[in-house]
Parts: structure tokens; sequence; C-alpha cells
């Protein structure tokens, strides 16, 4: 006959002679005599929520709060003091038969077909090249992130002076081979390309970067199966490369599509949007209306910006979605 310790002692199981203790048991809450938990317990399930209380404050008070402030300025006609005049669709309206508010989407349009084809080709062959170097391979790296940490004001003001009509560096150098001077920044055909040059100078390596994460995920006995079969570097690059470079290409078309239509540095300092509203952007055009304290009107184009961004991301992120 097997006698069976009483109290919290061991409890054999009916099969077998594995004990049960009460650690392997798992852990049960600890109460006190009326059954109430104790502040331990409760100090242990609170501490999770205590940790991410902050991050939660912060984000309601300068993330969440502004959205819905910002919702509801865009219905009203507010320039700043006194009373909101409730205007409800019309400042929707306003700018959606407004000619100025396409024009800025149309030159943002067209610096991201200036900018971001050419600048993933670009980053897909640099990230490449930097991927097959062995020697001072941080030393490039580091060389293609520095204009991306580089000031925007600063290198406005650079690039200022290098496409100068009368004085600059570019001109001269055409004068040089004896071309004539072109007015970079100050005729319509010359100031979007000019700027889009700008832009692909300061954030290529940002894109480089974003390309080279995605190229160490690939596996190497890709190109070496490839390469027994015959196939080239040409080959392997638009057969292997670029199709498992899809989710990373993604991001990086996303974040661009982001960054071109919010652009504002650059054309507010290199062209103050002209010639002839050429380069305002959509970033500049939004910025006109807060600057002329016109909140309500302002609020109302940053949510349409808004939904013109979501729609182009969700068209991209459709076109470039990767299969498993």
């Amino acid at each position: 006959m097997t006698t069976r310790p009483t109290g919290a002692a061991t409890v054999f199981r009916e099969r077998g002679a594995v004990p049960v203790t009460a650690d392997t048991a798992g852990p049960r809450p600890v109460r006190t005599r009326r059954g109430r938990r104790t502040p331990a317990w409760w100090r242990r399930r609170l501490a999770p929520y205590t940790f991410v209380l902050p991050f939660v404050a912060v984000f309601l008070a300068f993330s969440v709060y502004p959205l819905f402030f910002t919702l509801r300025l865009s219905f009203t006609n507010w320039h700043g003091t006194g009373a909101a005049e409730w205007v409800g669709l019309g400042n929707y309206r306003y700018l959606l038969t407004n000619g100025a508010f396409w024009s800025s989407l149309g030159n943002s349009g067209l610096l991201w077909l200036l900018i971001v084809p050419v600048q993933l080709v670009v980053s897909v062959v640099v990230a490449v090249l930097l991927g097959a170097v062995k020697r001072m391979r941080g030393f490039y790296r580091v060389a293609f992130v520095v204009p991306f940490v580089t000031p925007l004001a600063a290198v406005a003001q650079i690039w200022i002076v290098l496409f100068d009509q009368n004085y600059g560096p570019v001109n001269a150098v055409l004068g040089a081979l004896g071309l004539p001077p072109v007015g970079w920044l100050v005729t319509s055909g010359w100031a979007r390309p000019t700027l889009a040059l700008l832009f692909i100078w300061k954030t290529t390596g940002f894109v480089v970067l974003i390309i080279l994460s995605g190229l160490q995920q690939i596996d190497r006995g890709l190109y070496e199966a490839a390469s027994l079969d015959g196939a080239g570097r040409v080959r392997q690059l638009w057969s292997i490369t670029v199709p498992l470079l899809r989710r990373s290409l993604m991001f990086s078309v996303v974040l661009q599509t982001l960054a071109v239509f919010q652009m504002f540095t650059e054309p507010y300092v290199v062209t103050k949007g002209g010639p002839y509203n050429s380069t305002t952007t959509a970033g500049l055009f939004l910025f006109n209306h807060i600057n002329r304290a016109d909140l309500g009107t302002g609020a109302a184009n940053s949510f349409l910006l808004v939904i013109v961004v979501m729609a182009a991301s969700l068209l991209f992120v459709r076109l470039l979605r990767a299969e498993d």
C-alpha cells in the first residue's frame, strides 16, 4: 500500500514514479487568506504596462491628438486666432477646383519620374558593386552615406553656387567645352532636373544601404548554381538579384515617394518654387498656406496629400509585391 504525503509535498502519478512538485506544476497566483492577490502579484502584472506607458502617452499627445485636431481643423476657416468658423467641405472643394493645387501635384509627379526610377537603378548597381568589393569596403559605404547625413540647407546652398547661370562652375565647364551656358535654375525646362539631381545625390546613399541589407539575405548558392548553368553576371543580376530584392525595392519606392511629395527644402531654398511655379511641389504649396496663416485650408491640403501618397504607395506595393 502506497502512502501519499499530505500537504504541499510530492504527489505521485498513478503510473510511474515521476514526482510532480509545486515547482513543476506551474506558477500559481499568491493569495492572502481571504483569497485576494498580494501587492507583489499586482506589481508583476502591471510592470509591462508601466514600461510602455511613457511611449503611449507621448504617442497620444504628439501623434494621435494632432491628427484628429488637424482633421477637425480642415473643416473650418481659422487663421490662428479667434474662434474657428465651420465651413464643412468648403476647403476641400476649394483645393479640388484650384489649378495651383493640381499643378503642385503635377510638379511632384514629374520629379518622382525623374528621381525614383533613376535612383533605384543606380542604387542596385552601386549596392552590387559594393557587395563585390573586398578592400576598403567600409570606406566606400561611408562615402555614399555622407551626402545623406549632410544638412540639406547646406547642400542646397552649394547647389545654388554650382549651377549659377553666370558664375557657376558647371557653366564654366560647359564654356570650356565650347557649349553655351544653361539657365539651370531660371528656366522651367532645367529647374526640375536640377532639383532632381540634388535629391538623387542627397538620398541615394540611404537607398543603397537598404539594397545592401537585401543583398545580404540572398543565398550565395543561387549564384553558384547559376554560374554552373552558364549564366553571366548580367543574367544573374536580372534573374536572381532583382527578383529577390523586390521587398527592399518596394520599401525604397514607398519611402522615396513620401519624400518626393513632401519635398520642401530643396525648392524653397534653391528656386523659391520658380520659375513660373514650375518647381512648386506639393510640400511647398502646403507651406504657402501655413505661411499665410490659412490653417484650415492647409489642414485640408495635408489630408488630400496623405490620400494621394497613400494611394500611390498602395499601387507600388501591389506592383512590386514579392511572392514567397
